[in-house]
């Protein structure tokens, strides 16, 4: 059991004396440091390997979510471009149907416009050749 010796006291701190200086047997302190003070540096080591592999795995994953992010980025533009073509192309497409159909129509209103003018023209003829058939009976007789 240690007990508090009368100059046991080192740095102005009482220390523990375990009878060891009046066996004449002295612990194997100094072995038991040096191999504490070795186990702390490989722990060290060690922590200091794990948090660089960590930090490394970590970067990675990292690097690997900005190069992502930078190819949607450009595909984003890609797509907004391609989008607003497309647009611009539709809406052309859309004035040039709308033009056809104006087409069609006038194309209609022409063709109501000759059926008109066909059937006044078969009135007048009718009425010609009537008149003309009148005179020439009128004639004959």
């Amino acid at each position: 059991m240690p007990y508090l010796s009368g100059n046991a006291y080192l740095h102005g701190k009482p220390t523990l004396n375990w009878g060891w200086e009046q066996s004449g047997i002295r612990p194997p302190l100094a072995h038991l440091i040096r191999a504490d003070k070795r186990r702390r540096r490989e722990a060290i080591v060690a922590a200091t390997c794990l948090t660089e592999a960590l930090v490394d795995h970590l970067n990675v994953g990292v690097a690997q979510a900005y190069v992502n992010q930078r190819k949607l980025d450009h595909e984003v533009k890609t797509l907004q471009v391609q989008a607003s073509q497309f647009a611009k192309q539709t809406a052309q497409w859309i004035n040039m149907v709308e033009g056809f159909n104006q087409a069609l129509k006038e194309i209609g209103d022409v063709e109501n416009w000759a059926r008109s003018i066909e059937m006044d023209m078969r009135t007048i003829a009718t009425a010609l050749e009537y008149v003309h058939k009148g005179h020439v009976q009128a004639a004959s007789s």
